[in-house]
């Protein structure tokens, strides 16, 4: 079995997740993704390595032989990773570590860090977002852009914007010339799963090919655009929320100048204490929203048509 070694971590621990639980349904829920993806990753795994991991048909699931010695081995790989990453970096260290999950883009912060910080190497790191809460635990990353919520247990969090859920349809529905869509709009539809964001490319495949419409945050609609789809804003489905993570324990001096990066400070400001500002009630009016909607041409709210 000494290819497991070549195998993504993440996927090792999906594995072990579900030999613990040997309960697919609850080892999903436990890591924030859908039972479908963590299937079809365990069935991708059995076939990586040539051999049955889980008795075929079993209730309650169980472990074959092989099982048993990949889940011991997984262990023990994850164990090595989570080490090498919790390895503190040496004081006076000259570099930090960022994480984005999709739909974030962090160009322009790294950008001015580079303006502002050249002595300071950044690196960006493109993490899923089911990975993001462990990337930050691990020690994996310094600080990272997450979807809210997350579990606050030892981290420190700064909301920074919200963006507009969108429906996405085919280029041809009859949603497609509406300004914006209600919940009402789709009650004949049927709506794709997009619980898990990370698959939400496989399900705007789907609405492509069999038709339907998927609900999802706008900078995820843009990230996967397909020529043959359109997206229109939701008026009634809650805003998601991205937020700048880190370990609370580890606010260093890179990570509050990293904040005043993200929080627009200028050069010459003072560094404002990180602690100060997190989870402190915003002003309707410095809560920035990212939206699905064109650029308004009008001053009175656009029209929505009736089907």
């Amino acid at each position: 079995m000494s290819r497991l070694e070549s195998i993504d971590v993440v996927r090792l621990r999906w594995f072990v997740a579900v030999a613990q639980e040997l309960h697919f349904a609850r080892a999903a829920k436990s890591l924030h993704i859908s039972r479908q993806k963590l299937s079809h990753t365990v069935i991708d795994l059995e076939n990586e390595l040539g051999t049955k991991l889980f008795v075929p048909g079993a209730q309650p699931t169980q472990l074959t032989d092989d099982g048993h010695a990949v889940l011991e081995q997984a262990r023990e790989i994850i164990a090595r990773s989570e080490s090498a990453a919790g390895q503190e970096q040496p004081d006076g260290s000259t570099g930090l570590r960022v994480g984005f999950v999709p739909g974030v883009t962090v160009s322009k912060w790294t950008r001015i860090w580079g303006e502002r910080f050249p002595e300071a190497s950044l690196e960006v790191i493109a993490l899923t977002q089911a990975d993001q809460e462990a990337a930050l635990h691990e020690g994996r990353v310094d600080m990272c852009f997450v979807r809210l919520p997350i579990d606050r247990e030892g981290v420190s969090a700064i909301p920074l914007y919200r963006e507009v859920p969108v429906v996405v349809v085919q280029k041809e529905h009859p949603l497609s010339v509406f300004d914006e869509v209600r919940m009402g709009d789709l009650t004949d539809e049927r709506l794709q799963d997009t619980s898990d964001v990370d698959a939400i490319a496989a399900a705007l495949e789907l609405v492509a090919a069999a038709g339907g419409a998927a609900i999802v945050p706008h900078s995820l609609a843009r990230l996967h655009h397909r020529r043959d789809l359109v997206y229109r804003p939701m008026l009634d489905v809650p805003d998601t929320e991205v937020a700048l993570a880190w370990r609370t324990g580890h606010t260093s001096d890179l990570v509050e100048d990293f904040i005043g990066v993200v929080r627009g400070r200028s050069e010459r400001s003072s560094r404002a204490p990180a602690r100060a500002e997190e989870n402190q009630p915003r002003k309707k009016s410095a809560a920035k929203k990212t939206s699905g909607r064109p650029a308004p041409v009008k001053k009175k709210p656009a029209r929505r048509r009736g089907r």
